[in-house]
């Protein structure tokens, strides 16, 4: 398992960034070797969540220092065979449809891209908000894509947000294990938490 390297992808939903860094601290206990990959959004932006500094910080104490955070730099993942698998998490419904459309224009979809030419796993964590009205298409799409492995999901607020999909990020760590052995993890679609 230490010779596995993991690129730990971080997209712009940032309420679900908390959650996703405790999986990414499971992730790397499994997996030590982990690169770090921060869309453009997520490394740049100040929310109501935390200063883009201080999940820069929170992404160094689990992964050491030193990030990807742009196309040129995420380019070079599939000659140079960087990765074992990919995660990307939080995924959001931006993301998504970008993965479904294969547009590369963030330093996540590259790394995407550039992974994939290798034939090799890529670990979706869903976190939209209209994952069960446009964005639907998209994971459906990727659904039916070779490589492509979702984390379990489910509706985070039927009621509040009942379009809402979120991924189970204590699976994450999981998911990875089952998507190097070419299997999704099963079931996809989880029930009321």
């Amino acid at each position: 398992m230490e010779n596995i390297r993991v690129g730990f992808a971080l997209t712009g939903s940032f309420c679900t960034l908390e959650k996703t860094l405790a999986a990414m601290e499971e992730t790397s206990a499994r997996y030590p070797n982990i690169l770090p990959i921060l869309s453009e959004a997520t490394s740049g932006t100040d929310t109501r969540f935390g200063r883009a500094d201080w999940w820069k910080e929170r992404v160094a104490s689990i992964c050491g220092p030193g990030y990807i955070g742009s196309v040129r730099e995420a380019e070079p993942i599939g000659p140079k065979q960087l990765l074992d698998v990919l995660v990307i998490a939080p995924c959001t419904g931006n993301t998504l449809a970008k993965l479904a459309a294969g547009i590369a224009d963030t330093a996540v979809t590259m790394a995407a891209k550039a992974h994939l030419r290798n034939g090799r796993p890529v670990v979706v964590a869903v976190s939209t908000n209209d994952g069960l009205a446009g964005a639907g298409r998209n994971i459906a799409e990727l659904m039916c894509r070779k490589h492509y492995y979702f984390v379990p999901y489910r509706q985070d607020d039927p009621e509040g947000k009942p379009t809402s999909l979120v991924a189970d990020m204590t699976k994450v760590a999981d998911t990875v294990t089952a998507a190097l052995e070419g299997r999704q993890l099963q079931p996809v679609l989880l029930g009321p938490e």
